[in-house]
This record gives structure tokens, sequence and C-alpha cells, in this order.
């Protein structure tokens, strides 16, 4: 992996909170991502399933967790299954875990071969009733392909239909959302990459350039520094491509006096950022695009403020809204009438404004979280108000990424990322 060891007490609490959490004599299953095809014999790079990695720090194919608290034999209650390495892998793949490093990467001490997988499952189910299947239940979630996962939990249902069966993803939905210190040390380590790369750019952008070739500087940067790349598609969105919202061509030529809505960021460890800055192409931007600017910064700084402990995430949609309609209605963009005619399940504001303000990051750039139960510290949130303007050809976007505290405002985990007008035009010029 190109990232640094992460110490294995991680993973060990994360397993201890996920354990505790369980049915009396009961086992959960978690698998490994597949490597995907794309046709003939390539294959997408392979990326991990985050809740085995979350369990087990482990980072590799065809690699299964399975923990049973609650087990006859001590050595049984949590057990990694591994692909068996051998000197051609080797050779042709790479060096895969040993059992010993296996341990040292996530303090499990029972580690067998996948080919012994059958054999140790069928002990395992004669001694409990209940079994954990981990199926998808992200509130994003669209998965048309059958997964690794989803094969796994199939087998296990055909061939033991007397078991009871529970679900992992309520349990994992609210222990992921609230992140342990060495977890928010690598999402700030996935945010200083990110800062890096937005600095190189700023140096970089001049007019004419094309967005894909900021796309490679912001690619050499995070790969330069650690990084796997970036942490979710990239948006380049130079003039009116900023008002969609999910261009991700990023094959345009960036004129001058126009704006570069950037939505891209650095992953570090499987761990994600999330960051958007919106840039002039010339480095100076005009007394409009500044004042649209402004009024997206001082929402964005108003709705951190909301991000407390109790809060309810539609509850703070909502007073966000009223924060981005006063600032409408001071750029001419909203009048009153619009405000006294607006339909109650789309304000007015969202002609401008039509996205959420801000949604869970951590393992995924959208992390799990139960949106319905209140904020907590600890939670890292986004925090990304826009506005979009098509008639005058430019949208700005700006986000943080923060760390919900006990007691007053969120720790800003990019609060050494430019975003003021000054400070971008003066690196810009420098």
């Amino acid at each position: 992996m190109k990232y640094l060891p992460i110490d294995s007490s991680l993973f060990i609490n994360n397993r201890k909170n996920f354990t505790a959490k369980m049915k009396p004599n009961s086992l959960a299953v978690f698998n490994s991502n597949d490597i995907y095809p794309i046709s003939a014999d390539s294959t997408i790079p392979f990326q991990q399933h985050r809740d085995i990695f979350y369990l087990s720090g482990v980072d590799q194919e065809e690699s299964i967790l399975v923990l049973f608290p609650d087990c006859p034999k001590e050595k049984h209650r949590e057990i990694l299954f591994l692909k068996e390495t051998n000197a051609h892998i080797a050779i042709w793949e790479g060096e895969k875990l040993t059992k010993e490093k296996a341990f040292e990467t996530s303090g499990i001490k029972t580690v067998y071969w996948l080919q012994d997988m059958e054999k140790i499952m069928f002990e395992l189910m004669t001694q409990c009733d209940t079994v954990y299947i981990n199926t998808n239940e992200h509130y994003r979630a669209n998965v048309e392909t059958e997964t690794r996962e989803d094969r796994y939990t199939k087998w296990l249902k055909e061939k033991y239909p007397a078991h009871s069966v529970a679900k992992s993803a309520p349990i994992l939905q609210r222990l992921r959302s609230v992140k342990n210190q060495i977890e928010i040390d690598l999402i700030q380590q996935a945010c200083n990459i990110t800062e890096k790369g937005f600095r190189r750019i700023l140096n970089f952008v001049k007019p004419d350039v094309w967005e894909y070739e900021i796309e490679a500087e912001l690619m050499h940067e995070f790969l330069r520094n650690r990084s796997k790349g970036f942490a979710y598609t990239p948006i380049i969105a130079s003039g009116n491509n900023a008002n969609v919202l999910h261009y991700i061509e990023n094959n345009k030529q960036c004129k001058s006096g126009d704006l570069i809505l950037f939505d891209t960021a650095a992953e570090y460890a499987n761990y994600a950022s999330d960051l958007s800055r919106t840039i002039p192409v010339s480095g100076k931007y005009s007394d409009r695009q500044k004042a649209v600017y402004n009024a997206v910064l001082r929402v964005k700084n108003e709705a951190t403020k909301l991000l407390t402990p109790g809060t309810i995430w539609a509850d703070y949609h909502v007073e966000v809204g009223k924060i981005m309609t006063s600032e409408l209605l001071g750029l001419g963009l909203l009048d009153k009438a619009d405000i006294q005619n607006e339909n109650p399940d789309w304000p007015a504001y969202k002609k401008y404004f039509m996205h959420g303000t801000s949604h869970h990051m951590g393992l995924d750039t959208h992390d799990y979280g139960i949106l319905t139960e209140p904020m907590q510290a600890n939670m890292v949130f986004t925090v990304e108000p826009g506005i979009y303007i098509p008639e005058e050809g430019f949208g700005i976007r700006l986000e943080d990424d923060v760390v919900i505290q006990k007691s007053g405002e969120p720790f800003n985990l990019m609060r050494n990322i430019p975003i003021e007008i000054e400070e971008i035009e003066d690196i810009m010029n420098s």
C-alpha cells in the first residue's frame, strides 16, 4: 500500500464496538470487494470494501472476516480467511498478506487460508443461532452489480436456511459515523494532501489552460504524497460548466474572465477528503464574482456554526436555506415576491442552490450515518453551499470538512486551505 501502516488498535477497537451491539450467540461475516473486469484481461484497480477495512485493516481481495464473540472456542471469536500466498503469486502479483502480517495489520490472531473457509464455517454455524449479513443500505446506494458480499450472503442463506438473519448495516451506520481520533488524523492527512494539490494549481492556472491539464497537476501532487489519487471523480468546471453539478468531463479550455469550480480532493489510506473551491482563470475576480463569492462564503461560515451535537440534519438544512435566501435577496437574484409565492416543498432559494449543504464523510466520501438521528461529537461533515447562475455564466461552490466538537464550533480540517478572495488572488499573482 502507498499509505503508512495504521495502528491496529483502531481496528481492534472497531471490532469491540461492533460485537458489543450483536445479539447473543450470533456471528457476523464481512467480505472484500471483487476485482471488477473491464474486458479481455483488464480490470479496474482494486478498491477494498470499506466495512471489512474498518473492522480489520485488511486491504486485499478475496478476504473474509468472521466475528463470533460468543463462540465456545476462544480462538474462533475473530477469524480472517485470506487468499493463500506463495512464490508464484509473489512473482506475478506481488506480496500478499502472510498470517503474521495479517495479525500485525488487524490484531486478529486466528488466520486461515480461504480454501478452509467452508469447513470452518460449518463448525461455526452449528454453534450460532443468528447470522449478521452485510447489505448496502446507504441512502444514496444504487447498485446494479452483484457483489462478492451478495454472492456470499446468497450461499450462506441457501446452505444454512434455519438460521435467523440480522443486518450489520444499522450497527455500522452508527459506529462508522462517529470517528476515532486515529480516523480523524487519517482524514486530516487526506486534507493535507488536498491542500498541497490546491496550492499547486493556484500557481499553475492561467488563461487558456485546459481543465484536464489541471486534473493532471492534481493527480501528480496526490500520488507523490502517498495517496492513490482522487477520493471521488474530480470536477474541474470552468465557466458555465460549473452550473452542471456533476460535471466530470474536464475537457474544456479555461478562458480569461471565467471562474473554475473545483470539487476535487485526495484520499489517504482509504479515507476521503472533500474540497470545493472556485478560482478566477485570470487571477482576479470581477466585482460581481466577488459579491457572489463572498455571499457563498458567508453562508458556509454561518452553516458551519450550526453543526453541533443534537442538531437534526433536516432541520439544519432548513436553517441554511434561510441564510441562503437572505444572501440571494442581497444579490438581487430573488425578490420579496419570490419568497411570498414560493413552494414550501421547493423554496425559492433552490433555483440557485439546489443541493444539500452537508453530508457525513469518512471512509466513503458520502459516508455512513443515519440522517434522522441527532449529530454527535466526532462526526465529520462537509459544508458546501453554492450559488449557480447559468444566465451569468458562472457558479460558485465552497466546501470544507469539519469535525463536530462536544461544545462550540466544529474543527475545520481544511483550515489551512486558501479560501478568502485576497489570499487566492495573492497566490495566483505572486
